[in-house]
């Protein structure tokens, strides 16, 4: 029997459906060959998108214009027409620690509305996309989601910081050196490419690769590389065969694959952004989803990747050990191993031959970092709904089980003022509130904070908690995502100076000794904060935008 024959031009050719046999065909036709394309291959030929983020802002995209050039000769030499688009790219980096950083989460359904846009408005056949950092990784999966027509990504891959070429290399975290100018080498980027730790950039982009929707090891392989060229060429040309065979990404992202997402980022100690970023793409993915279940994985899971913050290494160290395929195969017997790739083979043919290469930078399973999965969900009366913690990277034992008097702050700017005129002391629990999805609005990192905290010496005992949330390289026992959030009348909003907080982590609890009568009381009472906001995205942003605890998605009913 044979297999039906798929029209490749099926939806390029819908350009001239209507037109075909009226006077605007020629005006639409001469369009599209003002861009040098021909007649021949205008009607012949499948016209493949080419989504690239690359911009000169951000460290992680700028090299993506060489690659989008490796994808575009593997396009043409299998008879498609690449036509390459750009779309935007924020470098958290850059806004941490100012009004800029508001603007940064909202910019993931911008990213993604815009991919979705230019497709549809082009009728393009199959997109391949080229993307690197944290909100916009996620953002293509979950564009490629709605689109639902053949697809591949290609990640920018890891950089390399300044420490790597050091002598005395032990790794990325700064704990590990004593001499300043080596601590400093530990986050300065030296080349192009994602930022070297597993935050939030790393972990979307290896779990792109976990979804199926990668070529093998193109997570991890750095972004300086000629094999990274040869993956984004090798992309070019696959993405013609998944046109030619059908395949779209609703048969590679299913909820099987979601499964092997989530059990991957208990295994790499993933960014706590990832509690953001999954259920976003679940929903893309019409799944319901319960952030119960990032308890459920990391207690199936331990923690094996050996990745600062929550570990020694870099991402680069990960790639030599065997990348995403090498920790793949430590869990393989938790995986759903028949999930189909982009490969257009199933996940477990891809790891029949492969070998860890590097033991202490992919653990074994019974000698593992962390007895449990990097990020875990707190609930109670002080998060009735959510409350998030990397607790591979809260550093000290102790600090996960903690009690201290709270120390209430407004805003990310009152807490770093009260902090540098010691106002906070040892032991203290630091609440920063109306830094939400709302609230913010935009729900910025904390980063400023968290850095000034990290240098401080006589900071050894305390916790900070937010409605807002972290850089994936955040440490210590940061915890954030409290939801509700302060701006809708979360319990976030009422804890007053010198309330008892409760941290449990070991059992995901989250409290303040106050009696629910006390807290209805409060509420009674309560007003939210509300900042002067000028931005019309931000006013959009805050009028559609839904909890934390569902990813942070818009929604329009």
């Amino acid at each position: 029997m044979n297999e039906k024959k798929i029209n490749v031009k099926a939806r390029s050719n819908q350009i001239f459906e209507v037109i075909k046999n009226t006077a605007y065909y020629f005006a639409t036709k001469g369009m599209i060959m003002g861009t040098g394309i021909d007649e021949k291959e205008l009607h012949e030929k499948p016209f493949i998108g080419i989504v690239n983020t690359w911009n000169e802002i951000n460290p992680g995209h700028m090299h993506l214009r060489q690659l989008a050039d490796a994808v575009k000769l593997g396009i043409a030499e299998r008879g498609g027409v690449p036509l390459e688009f750009n779309t935007i790219a924020p470098c958290d980096g850059w806004a941490n620690g100012h009004v800029g950083m508001r603007f940064i989460l909202p910019q993931r359904e911008i990213i993604a509305d815009s991919i979705e846009a230019m497709v549809e408005a082009h009728r393009l056949d199959a997109i391949v996309t080229l993307s690197s950092c944290d909100k916009i990784n996620p953002a293509v999966l979950m564009a490629i989601v709605r689109l639902d027509i053949p697809a591949i990504c290609v990640p920018g891959g890891p950089n390399l910081f300044e420490i790597a070429f050091s002598p005395d290399y032990k790794g990325v975290d700064v704990k590990y050196y004593e001499d300043f100018q080596h601590k400093t080498d530990c986050i300065a980027c030296a080349t192009a490419g994602a930022c070297e730790f597993m935050g939030t950039a790393n972990t979307t982009q290896i779990l792109m690769e976990a979804f199926g929707m990668t070529l093998p090891n193109a997570a991890t392989t750095p972004a300086f590389t000629r094999k990274k060229l040869v993956i984004a060429k090798n992309s070019g040309r696959k993405i013609m065969d998944l046109l030619e065979h059908g395949i779209t990404p609703s048969m590679i992202m299913t909820e099987k694959s979601l499964e092997n997402v989530l059990l991957m980022d208990a295994a790499i100690g993933g960014s706590t952004n990832a509690t953001l970023h999954i259920p976003a793409i679940a929903h893309e993915m019409d799944i319901e989803f319960d952030l119960e279940k990032f308890n459920e994985y990391s207690k199936k899971i331990p923690m094996i990747v050996n990745t600062s913050p929550s570990g020694v290494y870099g991402i680069v160290d990960l790639y030599k050990a065997g990348g995403v395929p090498a920790v793949m195969k430590r869990i393989a017997d938790h995986l759903n191993l028949d999930c189909l790739t982009v490969s257009e083979k199933p996940l477990k043919k891809l790891l029949r031959k492969v070998k860890v290469l590097d033991d202490e930078v992919i653990r074994p399973l019974d000698r593992p970092v962390s007895l449990e999965g990097g990020t875990v969900i707190l609930k109670g009366n002080l998060a009735p709904e959510c409350a998030v913690v990397k607790q591979s990277a809260v550093g000290k034992e102790s600090l996960l089980k903690f009690e201290g008097p709270a120390r209430c702050y407004n805003s990310e700017r009152e807490a770093i003022k009260a902090l540098s005129s010691h106002e906070i002391k040892n032991g203290d629990v630091i609440i920063v509130r109306y830094e939400g999805p709302k609230g913010g609005p935009g729900m910025p990192e904390l980063v400023a904070l968290t850095s000034n905290l990290m240098v401080r010496q006589d900071m050894t005992d305390f916790a900070l908690i937010t409605d807002g949330r972290f850089s994936g390289a955040s440490q210590g026992p940061c915890i954030g995502h409290v939801s509700p959030e302060a701006y809708v009348g979360g319990p976030i909003a009422v804890v007053e100076d010198g309330d008892l907080i409760q941290i449990d982590i070991p059992n995901r609890r989250l409290d303040f000794k106050v009696s629910e009568e006390e807290i209805k009381k409060r509420l009674k009472n309560w007003q939210p904060v509300e900042r002067e906001i000028k931005s019309k995205t931000l006013l959009k942003y805050r009028k559609l935008v839904s909890s934390a605890s569902k990813g942070a998605i818009l929604e329009f009913e």
